[in-house]
């Protein structure tokens, strides 16, 4: 029944009965090992993007390793028809074409069935063209349709103005899916709210309330309109103790002010889906010259975001019906971090979002090949 090699081994080794059981067991341990390695994958292989300074430990997994965008499996795109010799241009054919007029015909209905499908894939042609079941496209009476056309001049304006941010890290761009992922307003827009409180004045007015805007913390809930929509100084206290000033005024940075930074943070790190070593060395918060290269990318995100709240969504708010604006102040819906990355350090997982859309990553009319 046992190999002779085993029987050999138990006589002239009577007392030992462990040896070739911790053999065995150890080779059969190791078959399975392999078997699972050769199945499953490496499991101490994992990929990291390296955040800091070599040796430093400053990493975080790659998106190889994170949990797949669910939204990814539903994202539409088509490469660019080349265009035809005399192939007319949009502007040519149709009625009050505003902002694409230079691209050819074929593109130009290519791109209205790809925002469609990005947008408003319920409601087809109709939610943004009052007369679409007609064949009159030309109509502006709907506000979905003046909204639609700005968002793809803020599209255009991300894309050639931005690319340090969007293309950080590839060439990837932004389009209409980045921010809606098929649903009419983008999930994780924000609303001026502060203050959250009617019982009470100054500080306490903006926080100790559970909000989206203060990622459900005691935190305060104005950093989002302060920081991304106002231009103030993102700053903490003084690390000295007993520093002349009155808190709060003139470059004397406040508690709140601090508190109000903490806020911003915690909503970066959830919107990335990362921690505070993304951007920071957690052994000196304060030296700039101790931060990562994300640290730049995000504060290029911070004017970015600004800008699109400030020249594009902001502006928009008189277009709007009452039900799309804020509780409070009647606002216009605004964006921050989370409503493109979603919660990954990449949005759509890196994905290149302008690579078959030429139309929206440039004002300059495309030179299909």
């Amino acid at each position: 029944m046992f190999p002779k090699w085993f029987n050999d081994w138990n006589s002239e080794n009577p007392t030992n009965i462990y040896g070739p059981a911790i053999l065995i067991g150890a080779l059969g341990g190791a078959v399975v090992l392999a078997t699972l390695v050769v199945s499953w994958g490496n499991p101490f292989n994992d990929e990291f993007n390296q955040t800091g300074p070599r040796g430093t430990g400053m990493q975080i997994p790659s998106i190889a390793t994170m949990t797949a965008d669910p939204t990814l499996e539903e994202y539409y795109s088509e490469p660019p028809y080349p265009r035809e010799e005399g192939e007319p241009l949009a502007s040519e054919i149709y009625e009050n074409v505003q902002v694409l007029g230079g691209v050819s015909e074929g593109n130009f209905n290519r791109l209205m069935n790809a925002m469609t499908l990005w947008v408003a894939p319920d409601q087809g042609c109709a939610y943004c063209h009052a007369g679409a079941d007609e064949g009159d496209y030309a109509d502006d009476s709907l506000y979905t349709k003046i909204v639609a056309r700005r968002m793809i001049q803020m599209t255009q304006w991300i894309n050639e103005e931005w690319g340090a941010h969007v293309n950080y890290n590839a060439e990837v761009g932004v389009n209409c899916y980045t921010c809606h992922r098929g649903e009419n307003v983008p999930s994780e827009i924000w609303f001026r709210i502060d203050p959250v409180t009617e019982a009470t004045e100054g500080w306490a007015a903006v926080q100790n309330r559970a909000t989206v805007q203060s990622q459900f913390t005691s935190l305060p809930s104005d950093a989002l309109y302060r920081y991304l929509y106002e231009d103030n100084i993102i700053v903490v206290h003084d690390l000295e103790s007993r520093v002349a000033g009155t808190p709060g005024q003139g470059d004397y940075a406040s508690i709140q002010d601090a508190e109000r930074t903490y806020s911003l943070m915690n909503y970066f790190a959830n919107s990335l889906g990362v921690n505070c070593v993304f951007c920071h060395n957690s052994r000196a918060f304060y030296d700039g010259a101790q931060f990562t290269p994300q640290w730049g990318a995000a504060s290029l995100a911070i004017e970015m975001v600004r800008g699109m709240n400030n020249e594009f969504l902001e502006p928009l708010g008189p277009e709007y019906p009452e039900h799309r604006l804020g509780p409070v102040y009647a606002d216009a819906p605004k964006a921050a971090c989370k409503t493109c990355h979603k919660g990954y350090n990449k949005p759509m997982q890196g994905l290149n979002m302008a690579a078959d859309w030429p139309e929206l990553a440039s004002t300059e009319p495309p030179v299909y090949e």
